[in-house]
């Protein structure tokens, strides 16, 4: 059964300790305690809290969805066998109750990245610049490195945009996260059309097709018709300016 959250008031502040499974390896539960709470963001798929781990003193991002206790979570399934250096890592899992009688929310413990290509692009268009195309070429790197290796994990992300890529200004790591909508694809099995944000959503999903591959995460880099001052394509993720119709 799922393990329970338990608050712990010390003199130092609110510290939460909880019974957690390591993202990766072996299912050993071990107590994990953090502090510094925050609510970084939030959506129709929960809350995401920002903390800080007692024991390293490094930042956490901490996602908390509602669970359906039918089901497993089938992000947590994949997150759980993904390890490379451009996705976001699961780093613990646990379960904790809700205000509702049988309400249960799985916690994901992920890594901290300070940034997104979505609020890089935001700045730059303020200041009315163009992204440099160096960040350009070492983002558009990274990503693509992490889409080959979740594809070949048979893995398709299905939400590819620039909220999702997370970015670490001091090093200029990228790192792919939210793999709320991902899937294993497989072959002649039917998958749900109405998937992706409009705005990078690949033709044969606004067409209704249900045996789609992995090339819709591809479509999502497409190029529109903004230009860089040397006559190159902006690729759309650092575009801030959305596209509303096809090219």
């Amino acid at each position: 059964s799922p393990s329970i959250a338990v608050n712990i008031v010390r003199d130092s502040g609110k510290v939460t300790t909880v019974v957690a499974t390591p993202g990766q390896g072996p299912d050993r539960p071990q107590e994990v305690s953090y502090t510094d709470i925050k609510v970084i963001g939030n959506g129709s798929f929960g809350v995401v809290y920002q903390a800080r781990l007692i024991d390293s003193q490094e930042m956490v991002a901490i996602k908390k969805v509602l669970q359906d206790k039918r089901f497993k979570n089938r992000e947590l399934q994949i997150m759980r066998k993904l390890d490379h250096c451009n996705i976001v890592r699961l780093r613990y899992f646990f379960y904790s109750s809700g205000e509702k009688k049988d309400e249960v929310y799985l916690n994901l413990v992920l890594d901290f990245v300070p940034e997104t290509v979505y609020r890089v692009a935001r700045h730059f268009n303020k200041s009315k610049t163009t992204i440099p195309i160096i960040y350009v070429k070492v983002y558009m790197y990274q990503l693509f490195r992490s889409l080959a290796y979740i594809h070949s994990q048979g893995v398709c992300h299905r939400d590819i945009k620039p909220q999702n890529l997370l970015v670490d200004p001091d090093t200029a790591i990228l790192k792919l996260c939210d793999f709320g909508s991902a899937k294993q694809l497989i072959r002649g099995e039917p998958n749900v059309s109405y998937i992706c944000s409009r705005y990078y959503r690949a033709p044969e999903l606004i067409f209704g097709a249900t045996d789609y591959t992995s090339n819709i995460d591809i479509w999502s880099l497409r190029q529109p018709n903004a230009r860089l001052p040397n006559g190159r394509e902006l690729p759309q993720l650092f575009n801030f300016s959305p596209v509303g119709e096809l090219n």
